[in-house]
């Protein structure tokens, strides 16, 4: 749609012009129940939308545009006059011309509810027949729902009204204004205090018969002042026996006592509610005083502490955003680290120092900077701070550099300033850029003043190039069999050869105690630099075992052995007695099988002889997704099957081993029904379903089950009907996904035909069936199956992208790209695709920038298979 995709240079123009002075909305939320659709067979469900905007524009006479993606628009009305919507709505933009210095635009349409978790979702609970409904904007669908000025610079004050059933609980940013009004039909009008000035991505509402549980935190600060925050947790009714809200609280009043503590700024947006909403497309949404959540963190049965430890920092990380993102924002989405690197920084930060999850740093060393160094080599790789065209390129930005990575060069930058520079920077930055926007600049000079460090050098580094650095020991010894010199060596890929400074720390393992277990006995930090940095003071240290470089991960580096420690690894990996550098070590061994340097055959063995043995349940959880996902892409296709039968056998036998009722016994039980293939491994799952097989202390709950189901329905062990009993026991929103997966993955033609019609050819499915279908239909051993989709593939996705709105179509150009037809045939077809798509060609960008993602994932997968069939030859 024309004028759909807003520019950066469209909103710099349009910010240079006008200052907005407020909103208020109303919105008529009552066609949400009851029958719905449009005047026409077909038309979308729709909702009466009325916003007044209050503006000033500094040249009076010019025009500009007001955003608003809605089916249609009942009236315009500018400075008094009405304007016919005819000619001024487009479909996506108002035009307006003529402007005063002082204006104030109505303007009332009818917007619709949205499926696809983009705008006003409207969700039906298959379990009762309720309607929910909540808000997601990020990075611009405010438009969907209201008029507006869709960008982040144009920050205003914003006043709510909401009109829905009266039995509902509804919610928005600001603390409801006085009860509720009635009105006809049963319904009810709420009315929300004015907001703080925030941009329009961050206003949020969420209403329906939500179960709301209510808590208080209060504060009292050195200078005898007291904040009051009334805090509440809300989720459906039919998950409400799963919630554990208390958990939720306790995070949170741990999370505001450690940013209080630390920022030396009160939190300024008056209530904090929490809610788990269904069908979420993210994580989380950090919409001041009304964040969102996905509802899968009310665990509906066991979990491992992992799935806690996940929850508690998703918590931490949308609370740093109420200072860093909604407080002060990023100008434009170039600087969108601004917010999610700070936010993915101090979550992890907050959950180490302040709550019961002291290992934190280790999954941040183990997960978030696996899912960085990922994306810092794909193609499509980009400094930290980005180059933002428009709104398409932004949606593509929220990935593992301006997540992860950015977090871990702040964990490196706290390393090189200082935490009391890093924090009394941060604290000067709030207080001098309070409601407003920023930029990196603005950023580096109260970090320049608080450290006395040159911040240009640094930043141009770390935040201005792309890619990511290897470094790697090298030693010598004398015949005593001492270090005579311990040097690092720092290695950058061609595409980006970029050498960093990085300070790191050095470690010196062997084994030394009567268990033989393998332990640190020397550690030195340094300053490496360049291709080659001795490390001086290691000189005339005892021979070591294992030469850990970035021990104590203090940057971010790809991490490579000497021959030594490789070899001490592959022998002794379970006897490294501290669990981060164990985490370390494992992260580094992944490195080395995804670049095609360890064959896979070998990094699946020593998951099957030490898996056993790792005893952060966080570490074992992400080695048993990239055991899935070396089996899946980097086996030789001739040893995959044999592959899959040892990882099974040692699954099983770790479940068997594993302590009754325990996380590790858990994970091990959901990894072996992933990788069962055997007869036997399916008799059991089909048993331990049935409960004619036990294992001791492991309760086969409901999620459990699904986990079962789905191995058994796609090796043809579970029919429709042995599916469709499943839902019955389990007829809730979250069975229906399991169901839809679990229908997509049985190995019949028809089936895939139907998975492909109801995901591509058709848009009939919500965003969680559409993402249940793609993650049934992709089943590891049924590639000849799956084969013709290949070419359907590339010439669907152009037409998807055109129809589809962004969410989906990333979804469908990810999810359904033929990864596992890993043949050069594939590649050479992705390859003619990328060539009849050029870029500047008329192709959007984003949609270019997935398939060669998609492209790259594939060709790596190649060169690790070419890797592991050379080690089989051998």
């Amino acid at each position: 749609m024309p004028g759909e995709n807003l520019t950066r240079d469209e909103a710099r123009e349009r910010a240079r012009l006008l200052t907005v002075e407020g909103y208020d909305v109303a919105l008529d939320l009552r066609s949400a129940v009851g029958p719905g659709g449009g005047a026409e067979p077909g038309a979308p469900r729709v909702f009466r939308s009325v916003s007044t905007i209050r503006f000033d524009c500094a040249e009076p006479g010019a025009a500009t545009f007001v955003d608003l993606l809605a089916p249609s628009v009942t009236r315009v009305e500018l400075n008094g006059t009405e304007l016919d919507p005819a000619a001024v709505f487009d479909g996506s933009r108002v035009a307006l011309e003529g402007l005063a210095a002082k204006n104030v635009l109505v303007v009332d349409a009818e917007c619709a509810y949205s499926r696809t978790g983009e705008g006003m979702h409207r969700f039906t609970d298959p379990e009762d027949g309720e309607v929910y409904l909540y808000t997601q904007y990020e990075p611009a669908d405010s438009r969907r729902v209201f008029a507006c000025f869709e960008q982040p610079d144009l920050k205003a004050p914003f006043t709510f009204e909401v009109t829905a059933p009266a039995e509902w609980t509804v919610l928005s940013n600001g603390a409801q204004d006085g009860a509720a009004t009635p009105v006809e039909d049963t319904g009810a009008t709420w009315r929300f205090a004015t907001t703080q000035p925030i941009s329009t991505y961050i206003t949020a509402v969420v209403a329906g018969p939500y179960h709301y549980v209510r808590d208080h935190y209060s504060r009292v600060f050195d200078d005898g002042t007291t904040l009051e925050i009334p805090l509440g947790a809300l989720c459906r009714k039919g998950l409400a026996k799963h919630f554990d809200a208390d958990d939720v609280f306790t995070v949170t009043k741990q999370g505001l006592d450690f940013f209080h503590d630390n920022f030396d700024y009160p939190y300024p947006f008056g209530k904090y509610d929490q809610a788990f909403v269904p069908e979420y497309n993210i994580g989380a949404m950090e919409n001041p005083g009304c964040v969102t959540f996905r509802e899968e963190f009310v665990f509906r049965g066991k979990v491992t502490q992992a799935s806690y430890e996940g929850r508690a920092n998703v918590i931490l990380h949308e609370m740093a955003h109420m200072w860093f993102g909604d407080l002060v924002t990023m100008r434009w989405w170039d600087d969108l680290w601004l917010k999610e690197s700070f936010a993915d920084f101090m979550g992890a930060f907050a959950l180490v120092e302040a709550t019961r999850f002291k290992d934190g740093w280790i999954t941040f060393a183990n997960r978030r900077k696996s899912w960085a160094y990922r994306a810092d080599q794909l193609p499509s790789t980009h400094p930290v701070t980005a180059d933002i065209n428009d709104l398409q390129d932004a949606k593509l930005n929220f990935d593992g550099i301006t997540y992860a990575k950015g977090a871990s060069v702040l964990k490196q930058l706290v390393a090189y300033v200082g935490r009391d520079a890093f924090l009394e920077g941060a604290r000067r930055y709030f207080k001098r850029h309070e409601y407003g926007n920023t930029t990196l600049d603005d950023l580096l000079s109260v970090l320049a003043e608080t450290s006395g460090r040159d911040m240009a050098g640094w930043a141009r580094s770390w935040l201005q190039t792309a890619g990511v650095n290897s470094l790697t020991p090298q030693a010598t010894y004398d015949a005593a069999g001492r270090v005579t010199e311990l040097a690092v060596l720092q290695e950058a890929a061609e595409s980006h050869p970029e050498l960093r400074p990085h300070r790191v720390a050095v470690g010196l393992y062997r084994r030394e105690n009567a268990d033989g277990a393998l332990v640190r006995y020397a550690r030195a930090e340094v300053d490496v630099a360049g291709p080659r940095t001795v490390v001086a003071e290691l000189a005339g240290a005892e021979r070591p075992e294992l030469i850990l470089v970035n021990d104590d991960d203090l940057t971010y580096c790809k991490v490579r052995f000497d021959e030594a420690s490789l070899a001490t690894l592959r022998a002794h990996l379970d006897e490294l007695t501290d669990p981060l550098a164990r985490a370390l070590c494992w992260s580094a061994l992944w490195n080395l099988t995804r670049d095609g340097l360890m064959p896979a055959r070998d990094f699946l063995d020593l998951v099957r002889r030490f898996g056993g043995a790792e005893s952060d349940i966080g570490v074992l959880q992400m080695l048993h997704a990239w055991a899935r996902t070396t089996l899946t892409h980097y086996a030789a296709p001739d040893w995959r099957a044999e592959g899959s039968r040892l990882l099974a056998e040692a699954a099983l036998s770790e479940l068997r081993l594993a302590e009754p009722g325990s996380g590790h016994q858990l994970a091990w039980a959901r990894f072996f029904a992933q990788v069962a293939g055997e007869d036997a491994d399916l008799q059991l799952l089909r048993g331990l379903l049935d409960g004619t097989a036990k294992i001791d202390g492991l309760d086969v709950d409901q999620e459990l089950r699904w986990t079962l189901l789905e191995p058994l329905a796609a090796h043809g062990a579970a029919d429709e009907s042995l599916i469709a009993a499943e839902l019955a026991r389990d007829d809730t929103a979250s069975g229906k996904r399991h169901q839809v997966r679990c229908l997509a993955a049985r190995p019949s033609a028809a089936v895939k035909d139907q998975a492909w019609a109801t995901v591509v050819e058709s848009d009939a499915l919500s965003n969680a069936l559409v993402g249940a279908t793609i993650s049934g239909f992709g089943q590891s051993g049924q590639r000849e199956l799956l084969a013709p989709y290949a070419p359907k593939y590339f010439a669907a996705i152009d037409r998807v992208w055109r129809e589809r709105s962004i969410q989906i179509g990333m979804e469908i150009v990810r999810g359904m790209f033929p990864a596992l037809q890993d043949d050069p045939a594939t590649l050479a077809a992705a390859d003619a695709w990328l060539a009849e798509h050029p870029a500047g060609g008329g192709t959007p960008a984003a949609l270019r920038r997935l398939v060669l993602e998609e492209r790259d994932d594939l060709a790596r997968a190649l060169r690790a298979q070419e890797c592991d069939t050379a080690a089989g030859d051998h």
